[in-house]
C-alpha cells in the first residue's frame, strides 16, 4: 500500500512554507529554545542530520528548518525525513506555534508522543510514521484544529483512537495503519467531511464499522483490514461514489453484499472483503463498478458466479477462492465465458469452492 504515500498533497508544505536559505530573519528565542531541546533530546544522529544546529548558524538555515516570510524568525517546518535519528521527541517542539509542518518519518525515535503536540494550532501536517513509538495517541492532538492530514502509521501505539477525532474538522488524511490499536472506530469521524482517505488496517481494532463512516461524501480510500472486526458492512459504504478502494479482509464481518453493491461505485479499483464470515450471493450489480480491477471475496458466499463480472474490462485479479459458490451445469459456468471479455485478467482463483464440472469448452 506504500504507493497511496503518493496520494497524499504534500505539496501543501510548499505552499504554506519558503525555503530557509531565501530569505533573512530574525532569529526567536522560543523557537531556538525549543529546537535545541530537541537536539538534546536525540541520542544517535549517524547522518550528522543536526550538525548545523548550533548558535553560530542562525536557525533558519539548519537543516530540516524553513522559516516564515511573514513572521520573520518563525519556523513553520520542521521536517526530518529518513536520518536515522533516535532518541524521543522533546515536548518542547509544543512551543513552536507557528509550525505547519513537522515531518519526522522513517528514523528510530522511541518513546511517547508528546501531548504537547496539541498547542500546534497552525500544524497542518504532522508525520511520524515509521519509528518506535509508544504509548497511546494523546488526546491533546485533537486540539489541532488545522490538521490536514496525521500519519502515525507503523509504530508500537497502544490504547484507543481518541474519541475526540471528529473535532479535526479539515482533516483529509488520516493513516494509524500498522500499530496495536484497541478498541472501536470512533463514531465521530464520521463528522470530518474533508476526509478522504482512512488507513486503519493492521491493529487490533473490534465491533462494529460506524455507520456514520457513510456520511463521508469525499472518501477514495477506506482500508480497516487485518481487525477484529464484526458486524454488517454498512450498507452507506457502497452509496460513497468518490471511493476508490473498499479494503476490509479478515476480520469477523457477516451478512449479505447489498443488491445494489455495485451500482453507486464509478470509481471503485479494489474490493477486498475477503477471510470474513459474509454470507449471500454475489450481486449482479458488481459487474456495473466498471472501474475495478481487483476483488477479493473469499467468504461464505454461495450461488452462483455472475456473468455480469464479464464486464469489468479493466478486471486484472479475480479471488473468489473458499467460498460455497456452485456450478453444477453449463449455465452455471457461463461466468467462465464471460470472463473471457476481461483481457487484463493475470489472476483467477477459485480454489476451495463447490465448483463441479468440465472446463474445456469455455477454455
Amino acid at each position: 500500500m506504500e504507493e497511496l504515500h503518493k496520494l497524499i498533497p504534500w505539496v501543501i508544505i510548499l505552499l504554506l512554507s519558503y525555503g530557509a536559505g531565501s530569505i533573512s530573519c530574525d532569529g526567536n528565542d522560543t523557537d531556538l529554545a525549543s529546537l535545541l531541546d530537541f537536539k538534546r533530546a536525540i541520542s544517535n544522529d549517524p547522518m550528522e542530520a543536526l550538525s548545523s544546529w548550533n548558535t553560530t548558524v542562525h536557525l533558519c538555515l539548519w537543516e530540516g528548518i524553513a522559516c516564515s516570510l511573514t513572521q520573520p524568525g518563525r519556523v513553520v517546518n520542521l521536517n526530518l525525513i529518513g536520518r536515522d535519528l533516535a532518541g524521543q521527541i522533546s515536548p518542547s517542539v509544543g512551543n513552536m506555534s507557528y509550525l505547519v509542518s513537522l515531518n519526522l518519518s522513517a528514523n528510530k525515535l522511541s518513546g511517547q508522543i508528546p501531548p504537547l503536540l496539541g498547542n500546534l494550532h497552525k500544524l497542518k501536517i504532522l508525520d511520524l510514521r515509521e519509528n518506535a513509538l509508544q504509548g497511546n495517541i494523546p488526546d491533546a492532538l485533537t486540539n489541532c484544529s488545522s490538521l490536514m492530514a496525521l500519519d502515525l502509521s507503523r509504530n508500537l501505539l497502544v490504547g484507543e483512537i481518541p474519541r475526540k477525532v471528529g473535532l479535526l474538522s479539515v482533516l483529509s488524511y488520516l493513516r494509524l495503519n500498522g500499530n496495536g490499536l484497541t478498541g472501536t472506530i470512533p463514531p465521530g469521524l464520521g463528522n470530518i467531511t474533508t476526509l478522504q482517505n482512512i488507513f486503519l488496517h493492521g491493529n487490533q481494532l473490534h465491533g462494529s464499522i460506524p455507520e456514520e463512516l457513510g456520511k463521508l461524501p469525499n472518501m477514495l480510500n477506506l482500508l480497516l483490514g487485518e481487525n477484529r472486526l464484526s458486524g454488517r458492512i454498512p450498507e452507506a459504504l457502497f452509496n460513497i461514489s468518490s471511493l476508490q478502494q473498499l479494503a476490509m479482509a479478515m476480520n469477523m464481518l457477516h451478512g449479505p453484499l447489498p443488491s445494489g453493491t455495485g451500482d453507486f461505485l464509478p470509481n471503485l479499483t479494489q474490493l477486498l472483503l475477503s477471510s470474513n464470515m459474509l454470507e449471500g450471493q454475489i450481486p449482479d450489480s458488481l459487474g456495473n463498478a466498471s472501474e475495478l480491477q481487483r476483488i477479493a471475496l473469499g467468504n461464505e458466499l454461495t450461488g452462483q458466479i455472475p456473468t455480469s463480472l464479464g464486464k469489468l474490462r479493466k478486471l486484472r485479479i479475480l479471488n473468489l477462492q473458499n467460498n460455497k459458490l456452485e456450478a453444477k451445469d453449463s449455465q452455471s459456468w457461463e461466468f467462465l465465458d464471460a470472463l473471457g471479455n476481461c483481457t487484463l485478467l493475470e489472476g483467477l482463483s477459485l480454489k476451495g469452492t463447490l465448483l463441479q464440472g468440465a472446463l474445456s469448452q469455455f477454455l
